[in-house]
């Protein structure tokens, strides 16, 4: 068998020239080229893994970018990038600069939809099907490659509910591997299951009812049994579903044996696969750790207390309460606007919900905080998880629109901590009654505390204003841990001319300290890692404007334009945001 054949490999035409045997082969030098750049540059790697023998043979089967390959989420899409003449600049993979880690529409031809969030890829094809049948391109197929842990979300049951009422050539191809980024969940997940061993012969009917030609289960890693079934799908007319079970992580072990470690393991040796450990202290210390040690500490005190996650315990640290008190602490699976919901319906038994969800997934409940808990003034308590500049994930999964879009919601208390500590007692605060929904938004990793944050709990003010350093000229005023930039550059430059204020509350905004501000300082600059439009600089500068016209105010943050993959200092950077910024403009 021929060697190096993935080299040789520019588009998916190419892949025609080989035998099933070479596409065997390819197959093996693929999953090499993954772990090798994995290994090195991190990135997203069981998922990929898992797809390896799916990909080529779509690609094998079918005349992308003709016919339209949509990737739900986009987590499984590194061998798609390698097939469609990537493989030069892959190692740029969640660089500044390089290839973005999802798939992108200005990235690539053979990318038909940019994703990032899961379970669109059916209504994206969907749209893409109705649109080619209107133009008279009926021939052209649309393909969705849709997880087991995706295909559970409302979004996508939408999209096969109004896909199973037309006749266009779409399908559905379900990459059963039973695992998200956390072990599935949920009652489809049970019936997948039972069709999968055979316990259930009526099962598929499920898929059937939608008017869904259903084929399968079969083996996804089956190369010669996939090409097949494809080829005969291609030729059916009509919606179609393709059941297919993968392995995630397939072809190295420990990615197999702990598939949520190995979702995106951060570097390892590719030949052991053996991950390399990070040279950590005990502090600082994660503020999800620190949100989901806190929890249980609340949780032993205050049986009231229930925590909600949507498909995100691990990440976000509620699997701290789910091992401590398994029937308190909710894994939903991929529903965010359900997770908003059943918060709220808890909320009105009395009980006290945590809803533990990353500041980019939030979005996709927005409806459900307006109308299901601020409407009706719950007091639910969004942990929002990830807020801020991301990094590597890039424009996707940016958490930096929450405190616009929840700074225009009535009731809506919104808060951001400056450190560790500041999170634990605000959740300390929360659980001991509020009478309005509250926000709470912290960022990804380490803190800021070289000592125990466990300290005993304090309560918090709401709206409570903290001063952290004397100046007699300008103001800084920050919300949330960007406030930290603020203190190294003051650290650095010792200036006796600039003041310092955080504002752990961005709403209600305290203006009795905005008052003082104004009254004080002949210039004010706000800093946060949120939009520049709509959010808390914004708020600052309008109170401002109405009362203190002569005051000028300069507003840093975020700017109005999606950010791009790169390291979190290097978004800081291009926003103007990190130390050295901050040095220059108390320099200046």
């Amino acid at each position: 068998m021929s060697k190096n054949l993935l080299e040789h490999i520019n588009t998916p035409a190419d892949l025609k020239n080989l035998t099933i045997e070479e596409l065997k082969g390819l197959a093996v030098e693929l999953r090499e080229f993954i772990i090798d750049i994995v290994a090195s540059k991190e990135g997203h790697l069981g998922a990929s893994l898992g797809v390896v023998e799916l990909t080529i043979a779509l690609h094998y089967v079918f005349d992308t970018p003709s016919d339209n390959l949509v990737w739900d989420v986009g987590h499984q899409a590194y061998g798609h990038k390698l097939l469609t003449g990537r493989q030069q600049v892959f190692h740029t993979n969640r660089q500044k600069g390089g290839i973005s880690g999802f798939p992108l529409r200005e990235e690539s031809v053979y990318d038909a939809f940019g994703v990032g969030h899961s379970s669109t890829a059916i209504s994206a094809i969907l749209g893409m099907a109705i649109a080619a049948k209107l133009k008279g391109e009926e021939d052209r197929c649309h393909i969705a490659v849709v997880g087991d842990a995706s295909i559970a979300s409302g979004m996508a049951f939408e999209g096969l509910n109004h896909a199973g009422v037309t006749d266009t050539n779409m399908l559905v191809v379900l990459n059963d591997n039973a695992i998200g980024i956390d072990p599935s969940v949920g009652a489809l997940k049970d019936y997948l299951t039972s069709v999968k061993d055979g316990s259930n012969p009526r099962a598929n009917n499920m898929i059937k009812s939608l008017n869904f030609d259903y084929h399968g289960p079969i083996d996804g890693h089956d190369l010669p049994r996939l090409i097949k079934e494809l080829e005969r799908l291609k030729n059916i007319k009509g919606p179609k579903f393709l059941h297919v079970i993968t392995t995630k992580g397939k072809g190295l072990k420990q990615a197999e044996e702990d598939q949520v470690k190995y979702h995106a393991p951060g570097k390892f040796n590719k030949d052991t696969g053996e991950l390399i450990p990070k040279k950590e202290n005990e502090f600082p210390s994660k503020f999800q750790d620190v949100f989901g040690l806190t929890l249980v500490e609340l949780a032993d005190a205050n049986e009231k207390i229930v925590g909600i996650t949507p498909a995100m315990p691990t990440g976000s640290s509620l699997k701290f309460m789910m091992d401590a008190y398994p029937d308190r602490a909710i894994d939903v699976g991929i529903a965010e606007q359900h997770a908003v919901t059943l918060a709220a319906g808890m909320a009105t038994e009395g009980l006290i919900p945590f809803c533990a969800i990353y500041s980019t997934f939030l979005q996709r409940a927005y409806d459900q905080v307006i109308h299901d808990v601020a409407l009706q003034n719950l007091p639910v308590i969004f942990c929002l998880d990830r807020a801020g500049l991301v990094g590597e994930d890039g424009a996707t999964h940016q958490g930096v629109y929450d405190i616009a879009y929840l700074n225009c919601i009535p009731n809506m208390i919104i808060a951001a901590p400056l450190n560790e500590l500041e999170l634990r007692n605000l959740l300390y605060t929360a659980q001991l009654g509020l009478n309005h929904p509250i926000a709470i938004r912290y960022p990804r990793g380490k803190g800021v505390i070289e000592y125990s944050w466990k300290l005993p709990f304090e309560k918090i003010n709401v709206g409570s204003v903290s001063q952290i350093k004397k100046g007699n000229k300008f103001a800084f005023i920050s919300t949330g841990t960007i406030g930290n930039n603020v203190v190294k550059a003051m650290d650095v430059c010792d200036s006796t001319a600039w003041s310092h204020y955080h504002f752990m509350f961005v709403k209600p905004l305290n203006e009795e300290v905005l008052h003082h501000i104004c009254q004080e300082y002949e210039k004010i600059v706000t800093i946060e890692d949120g939009t520049v439009v709509g959010g808390f600089g914004s708020t600052v500068s309008q109170f401002v404007t109405k009362y203190y016209p002569h005051i000028v105010v300069e507003v840093l943050g975020v700017k109005d334009e999606f950010i791009e993959h790169a390291t979190v200092l290097e978004q800081q950077q291009l926003c103007g945001i990190d130390t050295e910024s901050l040095v220059a403009i108390i320099k200046n």
